[in-house]
């Protein structure tokens, strides 16, 4: 039996990139102090979410998976986010370590992406940013199993209560499961909208000296 469907037709949504322009001489030696850069002119124009990164994986056939994910802190050795190890994207990177995020801030017209390999994060570093959470995340990350099924909203929310009733001063325990993963970048690429799709791209890509840097095309 043939069925018809409706097209979605976006074909003529547009609009025009017009905040600036990025030059070889606007970009910083090291590639993680241009991030931070951006990062810095993303919150100073406003934008609602600007760590926010999505983090694509794969399984060791290929098969890849993204989520939106937070970037919670960084440095030359490169980009840490945290999660449930058991969640779909912990055991992705489990079997194949390699992953790649993006950074999109409509506000600057500016994209950025970052390619490499991934490690844990020590046990550590994983229990300090848990006891900096507020308590009800810490509370939310000890009752989910994260991307398992569950039967309702209100079975969730009764896992939540258990444990507040077992530790009613807030000091829930993390899960060893929760934990996180630093991003070892490989590549970095910036991205500056430019008028009529004319973008402005450069990547940085990691040399046995250094960083290489390139113009692409857009």
């Amino acid at each position: 039996m043939n069925s018809s469907v409706d097209e979605i037709d976006h074909r003529s949504t547009r609009r025009e990139f017009l905040y600036g322009e990025l030059h070889r001489r606007d970009l910083l030696p090291e590639p993680h102090a241009m991030l931070a850069r951006w990062l810095k002119a993303a919150e100073a124009v406003g934008n609602f979410d600007p760590t926010a990164m999505a983090l694509a994986t794969a399984t060791p056939d290929g098969r890849p998976s993204v989520r939106w994910v937070l970037l919670k802190h960084f440095d030359a050795r490169g980009l840490c986010f945290y999660t449930d190890r058991r969640s779909r994207k912990g055991r992705e990177l489990a079997a194949n370590p390699w992953a790649s995020v993006a950074f999109y801030w409509p506000e600057n017209d500016r994209q950025v992406r970052v390619e490499g390999r991934v490690e844990p994060l020590s046990e550590a570093d994983n229990e300090a940013y848990f006891n900096q959470r507020p308590v009800g995340s810490r509370f939310a990350a000890a009752a989910s199993h994260q991307s398992q099924p569950i039967a309702s909203r209100a079975e969730l929310e009764a896992r939540v209560e258990a444990l507040k009733q077992m530790y009613p001063a807030g000091n829930v325990p993390r899960n060893p499961a929760w934990g996180g993963f630093r991003l070892l970048p490989e590549v970095y690429e910036f991205w500056q909208g430019r008028e009529s799709r004319l973008h402005d791209r450069f990547t940085y890509t990691r040399t046995a000296d250094g960083w290489a840097i390139q113009r692409l095309m857009p």
